[in-house]
């Protein structure tokens, strides 16, 4: 299936699955009320085989199948990762 990504604009990290035939626009509402303005990064041959970075192709798959789409979020932050914002001033 040939696919098509968009990159969320108001949800960073995010990028919607469309098969290449499909449209935005034919979204539920709600959905695109979320996702904010959607930029169209790139399409591609999508395979049971192929390994996608983020995301299992055979469930992307099965998502386009039965619901037109397949919606790829952000990794949750991990609460055990260090992050400098969290250390206290010295001072």
């Amino acid at each position: 299936m040939i696919v098509s990504i968009y990159r969320a604009k108001a949800k960073p990290g995010a990028y919607l699955y469309l098969p290449k035939t499909s449209k935005p626009e034919q979204l539920p509402s709600e959905l695109l009320a979320v996702l904010g303005r959607l930029e169209h990064v790139f399409s591609f041959l999508l395979t049971p085989e192929r390994q996608l970075q983020r995301a299992d192709s055979q469930e992307v798959l099965k998502y386009l199948q039965t619901q037109g789409y397949y919606l790829q979020m952000p990794p949750a932050k991990d609460p055990d990762a260090w992050d400098p914002k969290q250390v206290p001033d010295a001072n």
